[in-house]
């Protein structure tokens, strides 16, 4: 009898101890963007400003008494790789939820992996429309999203270029991927609202060096303003060209005009451009301010300037949204904190904005229409466009 009860007190020993082992095992996030490549300044700084977050979590005691993991995989922005990454993440990381992807056509190719496994997404930068929609005809949705997609862009990109400064005449430069063609059929969508025709609407690739052919083409059909859809190092390239040609015409385009290889390739060339930003890296909140100075002293930016801004801002809130999630649902069972997500009762106060009640079962899009400001890139920074933006900064905007 005395030997059967130690037997069962070692027994119940063993048990608590791996009970308490279980407990104290760290929450897996995993994070997925280009961390080497053109679209790596992207990349890299929505990873910072996720690593950011997770750090300042850690060290308030964590989620549910657990540490934050998180699990980095650079996917090269190419599809292919955004898909092992996932099949990775699912399979042997056990990974609870995910956060990142910069490329459109990499979520689109990989989220549904997650989708099927029941486990969340929170899309932190990639703004193609479709992103959200993906699974809208199946009964439960696991993507959200706390970026501007291009619905809510790309009619800013035309009322800014057609209202507001007063261009008749407008091209369209679009890149050959998912991003940059689903972007120029948005533009398109919302020009022809304003019973508007682009003039010239031209297509290249990643990594082409020479946009000659494309500025001719608009310049021969009189454009007075180039719309954009694509990417910092290729945008550089139009910027360079128009130089070249020794025509300059305004650049107006989506939020990733503003990244730091655009800026620094074009040069004097690149100024002026103007796009929409959920974040200008200015202090103009307390929250705003105390996540500048921490990334600034983290990371050590060149010229202390973050290199992708709005990549960064939108990466920390990310994970303080899942964390709130977490929290709420007190499980990391996918489908309770989807639910959770769907009906956060508390409010998140983020970098971009404070989130209250961001998402609902229908509503995935955490950023709405009148959130987003517009830039411009003036001595090698991004700055607000409008001295109004710049003056009601210190006012949050929230959903509506």
């Amino acid at each position: 009898m005395t030997f059967r009860l130690a037997q069962l007190a070692v027994a119940s020993a063993v048990l608590t101890f791996a009970g308490l082992a279980s407990a104290a095992d760290p929450i897996k996030i995993g994070v997925s963007g280009p961390f080497t490549g053109g679209s790596s300044s992207m990349g890299v700084s929505m990873r910072d400003g996720v690593r950011l977050a997770v750090d300042e979590i850690n060290k308030s005691g964590g989620v549910m008494g657990r540490q934050l993991q998180v699990v980095e995989r650079d996917d090269e922005a190419k599809n292919e790789r955004g898909v092992q990454i996932a099949q990775e993440l699912i399979n042997k990381e056990k990974v609870t939820a995910t956060v990142g992807y910069i490329n459109t056509g990499v979520a689109l190719a990989s989220q549904r992996f997650f989708q099927e496994a029941k486990i969340p997404v929170m899309n932190n930068v990639a703004t193609g429309s479709l992103i959200t929609q993906q699974f809208k005809d199946q009964p439960e949705n696991y993507i959200f999203r706390n970026a501007a997609h291009d619905s809510i862009q790309a009619p800013m990109i035309v009322e800014e270029a057609i209202t507001r400064r007063g261009f008749k005449k407008v091209a369209i430069l679009a890149d050959s991927t998912n991003y940059g063609q689903l972007g120029r059929a948005d533009l398109e969508t919302a020009l022809k609202a304003k019973g508007i025709t682009a003039v010239a609407v031209e297509k290249f690739n990643i990594k082409d060096v020479d946009m000659t052919a494309q500025l001719l083409k608009a310049k021969e059909a009189g454009a007075e303003a180039i719309l954009t859809y694509g990417i910092g190092p290729e945008l550089a390239q139009i910027a360079n060209g128009m130089t070249k040609l020794g025509w300059k015409v305004p650049m107006v385009g989506s939020w990733t005009l503003s990244m730091a290889n655009y800026i620094d390739n074009a040069g004097p060339g690149g100024e002026g451009a103007r796009m929409p930003q959920t974040f200008i890296q200015e202090p103009t909140t307390p929250k705003r301010q105390a996540f500048i100075i921490n990334y600034l002293k983290t990371f050590n930016p060149k010229n202390q300037r973050i290199d992708s801004p709005v990549s960064a801002a939108q990466g920390y809130d990310s994970i303080y949204l899942l964390a709130a999630a977490i929290k709420q649902a007190n499980s990391t069972d996918g489908p309770k904190i989807k639910a959770a997500l769907e009906d956060l009762k508390t409010p998140v106060e983020g970098v971009i904005t404070t989130y209250n009640k961001p998402f609902t079962a229908k509503d995935h899009e955490a950023i709405t229409a009148n959130i987003p400001v517009f830039g411009e890139v003036k001595g090698q920074r991004v700055v607000y466009a409008y001295p109004d933006d710049q003056k009601k900064a210190s006012e949050v905007r929230v959903k509506k």
